[in-house]
């Protein structure tokens, strides 16, 4: 799912450097793209500071979900893993009649949010954002899935390119316990009950889940299962050249698998992290997995440490890493 993201910081800074009369201090409010610009100018908002604001809302931002708990596990639930939900913790509390706020990888009808009837929200991860701020963008929903109508869903909309994000809005210290489900039965409380079209989007997302397991002993690993192979997909925080240069030690050495008849295939580049991919036979299933996986980390932590020079294998090594990683987003 490849993504475009906005700078943040930079692009609000850049909303006060117009060419119009505002001090460089002074934040200029948005208006319609033909109105007056604000900042007295006498050119149109957009000839004037709406350029800096577009601009703001269409570069990338990297690392979207940097700085919140659990960013590894944001990477995995947006980009690898089916159907999964989290409990979401806001700064200040919950509003009265919002008993909870939920992030879900997927909501029915590809909604971005939801206020079910009894006036919890439910918040969709894995929608295409039309900014390149996904922090942004979510955020943007969920404030607005908290004031909407009980039993409604919440359209698509570009957030303000000055808006908070979701590190603005969350608890940092409220945790993050991804929960993954085997199918999307967690849309709907009283499936009975549920509309034609809901049941239909659930029986075609339950059809196409690929079953998946978060692995228990790990930070954001998840076992996938596939017709033809089993993989181990691991997100990892560790700096992209840092991390390729310990994975090419390991790999040279012959200690980059999880076992017998795996194999360390290559990563996934996403949302600034790196995730290595690791090809599992069929029959070696989650559990299987959890003390291979254990004993890597433990030899990847070392090979971080390493100050060496790569040796020429482990270049060679880490050139075939490199070739084979794909970027999502």
């Amino acid at each position: 799912m490849a993504k475009k993201r906005p700078q943040t910081r930079a692009g609000k800074s850049q909303l006060n450097k117009g060419a119009g009369a505002a001090g460089a201090d002074e934040q200029v409010p948005v208006v319609g793209a033909r109105e007056p610009c604000p900042c007295g100018s006498g050119r149109r908002y957009k000839a004037c500071h709406g350029r800096a604001a577009a601009h703001a809302v269409t570069e990338l931002v990297r690392r979207p979900f940097e700085g919140l708990p659990g960013e590894c596990d944001w990477v995995a639930l947006r980009e690898l893993v089916p159907a999964a939900t989290v409990e979401l913790a806001l700064k200040d509390g919950l509003p009265e009649g919002v008993p909870s706020v939920t992030l879900a990888t997927v909501l029915p009808m590809a909604w971005p949010a939801l206020r079910r009837d009894d006036g919890s929200v439910l918040l969709g991860l894995q929608n295409d954002t039309p900014s390149g701020d996904i922090s942004r963008d979510l955020a943007d929903t969920l404030l607005r899935a908290l004031s909407a109508e009980p039993g409604n869903p919440v359209s698509a909309r570009q957030a303000p390119a000055d808006g908070p994000r979701l590190q603005d809005v969350l608890d940092p210290s409220g945790g993050f316990e991804p929960v993954v489900h085997s199918g999307f039965e967690f849309w709907i409380p009283d499936s009975e009950n549920a509309g034609k079209e809901v049941a239909a989007s659930l029986e075609r997302a339950n059809a196409a889940a690929i079953p998946t397991v978060k692995l228990s002993g790990v930070d954001a690993a998840y076992w996938c299962e596939t017709p033809e192979k089993n993989h181990l997909r691991w997100v990892m925080p560790h700096p992209e050249e840092k991390l390729l240069d310990a994975l090419a030690r390991l790999h040279a050495a012959g200690t980059s698998s999880l076992g017998e008849g795996t194999r360390l295939v290559g990563s996934f580049r996403a949302h600034g992290l790196v995730v290595p991919v690791w090809d599992l036979p069929g029959e070696i299933k989650a559990d299987d997995i959890e003390k291979p996986a254990a004993e890597f980390a433990e030899r990847l932590t070392a090979a971080l440490a390493s100050e060496e020079p790569l040796s020429a294998d482990e270049r060679r090594a880490r050139s075939g890493l490199t070739n084979r990683q794909v970027t999502l987003s």
